[in-house]
């Protein structure tokens, strides 16, 4: 599944072509993604202007000129593509703008999209209840010292957790713990002031980095124009169980937390368990 970079990369490569860009007309090649699309979704979005792309979370959010919002999340294998040779048969929705085209593919199907009125969005089922976004100035030491006190939970979930920050997932998660020298199974009460303000400052040096390398490619994830993100080519602990460690030659080892795969160095990551 696309995390924040990912779809960080996309928003940045949706606005050269589609702010200021005027939707003609949608057109819809099935009646549903993961949910139904909203009533009147395409006569709603045709003829109006993109005004400004914007994230929150792992949420691609589309402000248009008719107090409207377009939501939309990638799921799985969901793409957002710029004017596409070929054409395929995952193509379920296709944006016809006054300059060029947009099309959304989407082979699994998991993503979906939302109309929502301009001044609901706070309040919107989807975004109401997530935390900070990571690269903002809201996540600094005090907000996760708050956050994490009298938590009994390993450090892992309670990153994951998306009312506490929100868009963060497994990969960077992972490497963001090795940057910081944090055990993943460490409880969230058990970190010291050092320990937060140094996880804080990896956590957005990480997920920069890998905006910068466009995103990782994994399985599904291609930037707008198609391209690979090559931040996978970066890792350090994710996806490399065994490998040697790039700072301890210790052996990199994988466990399992809440049925998701954890990568750590268990000599560089040395934060003990209470």
């Amino acid at each position: 599944m696309p995390e924040l970079p990912e779809v960080e990369t996309v928003c940045q490569g949706l606005r050269p072509h589609m702010e200021g860009n005027v939707i003609a007309s949608v057109q819809l090649n099935r009646p549903n993604l993961r949910f139904s699309f909203p009533n009147n979704f395409a006569s709603i979005l045709s003829g109006t202007r993109v005004e400004s792309i914007t994230r929150r979370a792992k949420y691609i959010l589309m402000h248009l000129d008719n107090d409207h919002t377009l939501l939309s999340h990638l799921g799985m294998s969901g793409r957002m593509l710029i004017d596409p040779e070929e054409t395929n048969k995952h193509d379920h929705v296709v944006f016809h703008l006054e300059n060029g085209r947009v099309v959304y593919r989407d082979p699994r199907r998991f993503g979906f999209m939302d109309l929502v009125p301009t001044p609901n969005l706070d309040s919107n089922r989807f975004l109401r209840s997530l935390g900070v976004e990571p690269l903002s100035q809201e996540l600094d030491g005090t907000y996760l010292s708050a956050a994490f006190n009298k938590k009994h939970g390993p450090i892992k979930s309670l990153l994951l957790n998306q009312s506490i920050i929100a868009g963060l997932g497994n990969i960077y998660v992972c490497e963001a713990l090795f940057e910081t020298g944090i055990h993943p199974e460490t409880p969230g009460y058990a970190l010291n002031e050092m320990d937060i303000e140094t996880l804080c400052v990896m956590i957005k040096e990480v997920l920069k980095r890998a905006i910068l390398a466009g995103g990782s490619s994994l399985r599904d994830h291609r930037q707008v124009d198609g391209n690979l993100g090559y931040f996978q080519h970066q890792f350090k602990v994710y996806g490399r169980e065994r490998k040697s460690c790039i700072q301890c030659k210790s052996p990199i080892e994988r466990l399992v937390q809440s049925g998701r795969s954890t990568f750590f160095c268990p000599s560089c990551q040395k934060t003990s368990k209470s």
